[in-house]
């Protein structure tokens, strides 16, 4: 790296912070997904068909993907101005309160419709917070790593996805056995959204001590030039931003069949909700440890490699996933987990900081990895446990569920085939050409 790089000793302080603001904030939106497979089609939408309320769950569920691009381009765009470690505490503060106040509101038969209203609401607080949120979290890591362990070290930001994950379906696993149907139903289902408040006090602590990145500095530094940087993005990172788009169908997409579908699945089809939900937790804090070798595998042998075989992987499991839950066998549906997420996942997710952090010019790095990465969530994340539940009711099986996944994959394979690798790139250097037109916007502007 050039003089920019930071001590090991800071390196790793910046890669703990990341990975303990990260999992608190992820705590806070994976909550709500849970919750949405679980209780809220009775809660808010009773009135429904069961399995229409439970597509109206995940809808304000996606509701909260809508509104993640708007916080990237927020965000993103503070980001590349001020600095990336004042955004964190920022969307920190704003993913805490919101998921507070979810723990504290009323329900349908209490205030009628605008009990869903208010959900929607602050499910779309929740989105523009954790828009902004991914992009930080990944460059305050990756900027300050040395590029020859620049994989390893920025994955410890994604673990901290997975264990935000595993934190929040553990809570909610922990208040439903140890309370009744009707308590859980009644107030239990508030205790982990208002427990929320207390872990964003611990999150912002961690996240005040750690240090701004070189990269940031040079940035708030430097003359700031006429265009924003997502206009800059749109103009001359198009590529960048459909390679992070594409790259991100099948991780995203796949996510969040395997990890909430999954539980709506079980259900319908007579499996023990707390038997998948165990799988899940395991699946993932594996993965979450998993996640820094895949990254550490991409530094040696490339980042186009590493995510390509994940997503391949993910298209030859879709069908063998449904069918080892269709088995009714434990044994095989923790191994149906593990397999998808701990491989089919993991191997994407984990190279994906460093892939993207690498697509993108430092001068509009947090907005351009912001908004390919979060208009992806809209489109996969957002709507693929609508569309897989939607499915299941037209065909009443799994097999258009498979077809939908293995789709999602192949968009995944050319896009990430049609990208650059990136693993030898000094990000710390600015595209010449576009420090040159800068220099002329802000001399004519």
């Amino acid at each position: 790296m050039t003089g920019t790089q930071r001590t090991p000793r800071q390196v790793r302080t910046a890669a703990i912070a990341s990975l303990v603001g990260s999992a608190l904030e992820w705590y806070d939106f994976f909550l709500y997904g849970t919750a949405a497979a679980l209780v809220f089609n009775t809660l808010f939408f009773p009135t429904f068909d069961p399995l229409v309320g439970t597509i109206a769950a995940f809808g304000t569920n996606a509701a909260g993907f809508l509104a993640r691009p708007l916080g990237g381009v927020i965000f993103g765009h503070f980001g590349d101005r001020v600095g990336r470690k004042s955004m964190l505490v920022v969307t920190l503060m704003i993913m805490g309160v919101a998921t507070f106040l979810i723990g504290v509101l009323p329900t349908y038969h209490s205030i009628g419709v605008w009990a869903a209203v208010l959900l929607i609401v602050l499910r779309i607080v929740q989105g523009i917070a954790v828009g902004g949120e991914w992009g930080g979290g990944v460059l305050i890591v990756s900027e300050q790593a040395p590029s020859h362990r620049r994989g390893f070290y920025s994955a410890w930001s994604q673990t901290g996805v997975g264990l935000g994950f595993v934190l929040s379906a553990s809570v909610y696993a922990l208040v439903q056995t140890t309370t009744t149907t009707e308590a859980f139903l009644a107030w239990g289902w508030r205790i982990p959204f208002l427990a929320g408040i207390v872990l964003t006090v611990v999150g912002l602590l961690i996240r005040l001590r750690v240090m701004e990145t070189p990269v940031a500095r040079q940035n708030a530094a430097a003359t700031k030039p006429a265009r924003p940087p997502i206009l800059e993005v749109l103009r001359s990172h198009r590529k960048s931003v459909l390679i992070t788009f594409g790259a991100r169908i099948a991780e995203n997409g796949a996510m969040y069949v395997f990890l909430t579908f999954s539980l709506a699945y079980a259900a319908k089809i007579g499996l023990d909700s707390g038997l998948v939900l165990a799988a899940v937790v395991v699946g993932m804090l594996i993965e979450s440890f998993a996640m820094p070798a895949w990254g550490a595998l991409s530094d040696r042998v490339g980042r186009r490699p590493v995510y390509l075989g994940g997503a391949i992987a993910m298209i030859a499991w879709a069908y063998p996933f449904f069918a080892l839950f269709d088995s009714g066998n434990p044994i095989l549906v923790f191994l149906a987990v593990l397999v998808a997420v701990v491989i089919c996942h993991g191997a994407m997710i984990g190279t994906q900081p460093a892939f993207f952090t690498e697509l993108f010019d430092r001068r509009v790095r947090y907005s351009g990895v912001a908004l390919g990465h979060e208009l992806a969530s809209v489109v996969a994340g957002g709507f693929s446990p609508i569309i897989a539940t939607a499915l299941f009711a037209w065909a009443g099986a799994s097999w258009p569920i498979a077809l939908f996944l293995i789709g999602m994959g192949v968009i995944t394979v050319v896009s990430v085939a049609a990208a650059p690798e990136t693993t030898a790139k000094d990000i710390d250097e600015q595209d010449t050409a576009d420090t040159a037109e800068a220099d002329t916007e802000v001399r004519t502007g």
